[in-house]
């Protein structure tokens, strides 16, 4: 059997199984100096993590949907009217205060982020022998993975860090709950690891890509938010091992694996260093909406002093987060396959 990648072993690696571990071995080598880039270069750390990977990779869903002729006419109706969906949910949410909005949308960003991560999962796991006791490992581990940092999160001592404010997730510090979860995470890891042990030895194959994933999530998401207590290290383990993994799977899959006829105007980025364009284009649109987010509502690395939109927030954060709460929600339907 060969290794079911998704587009070819050294660019999986190097962009969709790989940033976790690249990230990880950068956070280990180089820890002290990280420690002091948060202080000397936020502007420019907010820069390259949150616009140019967190913010563009918003925007790479619209090159499997609103951009592509076809995709559109399929889901017509989904398309255009999610967008009203989430404005008009977080118009109201807002106006019960910001807290209120940005807790409902970090639960939603959080369960984008684990179901990603299953994603990726799955689409490795597409050509095995999808016996019922394999599939139900492996979903149990991915989720684990994910799962046992969070409740972590939620049930620990405070973080240093958040996914969008503060106070944005339900607390309770708990440790007898934390010391439970974590042997059952632990048994869980044990049991993933004695299984996929005994199904490579017995089908004399290992799912490289699959397992890779898996241990990158593990891995990433354990010392990104239990063994770290750091914002900036957060933030560029779950930033990089999300967003970019995102941007090459949509030019991988619905770019560079599409012929010239399916793509249509968006053919021309398939030659000519087209990957290249397709980033420039993700990067204009991030900085173009950061820089109203700035503008209309933060107000910290971006501002006119000049003028003042604090009035204006009712509207413009609910508007401005349309492009994003629409990406949470309708990732969970343009990658469903029948084939799985």
């Amino acid at each position: 059997m060969r290794q079911p990648w998704i587009h070819k072993a050294k660019t999986d690696f190097l962009f969709i199984i790989g940033p976790s571990f690249f990230v990880l071995a950068i956070i280990f080598l180089f820890q002290d100096f990280i420690s002091k880039i948060e202080e000397q270069y936020s502007f420019y750390t907010w820069l390259f993590l949150i616009v140019f990977i967190d913010v563009a990779h918003v925007y790479a869903t619209l090159f499997k949907t609103y951009f592509v002729k076809d995709e559109f006419e399929k889901r017509k109706k989904l398309l255009t009217i999610l967008p009203v969906i989430c404005f008009s949910i977080g118009f109201i949410l807002f106006a019960f205060g910001g807290i209120v909005f940005w807790s409902f949308l970090a639960y939603v960003a959080v369960y984008h982020f684990i179901r990603q991560q299953y994603g990726f999962m799955r689409l490795y796991a597409r050509n095995e022998n999808k016996a019922k006791l394999s599939v139900w490992i492996d979903n149990l581990t991915i989720y684990s993975s994910t799962g046992y940092p969070m409740l972590y999160w939620f049930l620990s001592s405070p973080r240093k860090f958040n996914w969008f404010v503060e106070n944005e997730f339900f607390r309770f510090h708990n440790q007898t709950i934390l010391t439970i979860a974590f042997w059952i995470y632990i048994a869980i890891l044990t049991t993933y690891l004695i299984y996929t042990f005994y199904a490579s030895v017995k089908n004399r194959f290992f799912n490289i890509p699959k397992n890779s994933i898996i241990l990158g999530t593990a891995l990433s998401w354990y010392f990104g938010i239990v063994y770290f207590n750091d914002d900036l290290i957060f933030t560029l383990l779950n930033v990089i091992s999300h967003g970019i993994p995102y941007m090459a799977l949509v030019y991988f899959r619905e770019i560079d694996g599409k012929t010239d006829s399916e793509l249509g105007k968006l053919r021309y980025l398939k030659k000519y260093k087209g990957i290249f364009i397709y980033a420039i284009i993700l990067l204009c649109i991030a900085f173009a909406e950061e820089f109203l987010w700035e503008v209309f509502v933060w107000n910290e690395n971006i501002s006119f002093e000049a003028i003042n939109f604090s009035g204006w927030e009712f509207l413009a954060v609910p508007l401005l987060s349309v492009p994003q709460f629409t990406h949470y929600i309708l990732d969970g339907f343009i990658w469903k396959s029948k084939k799985g």
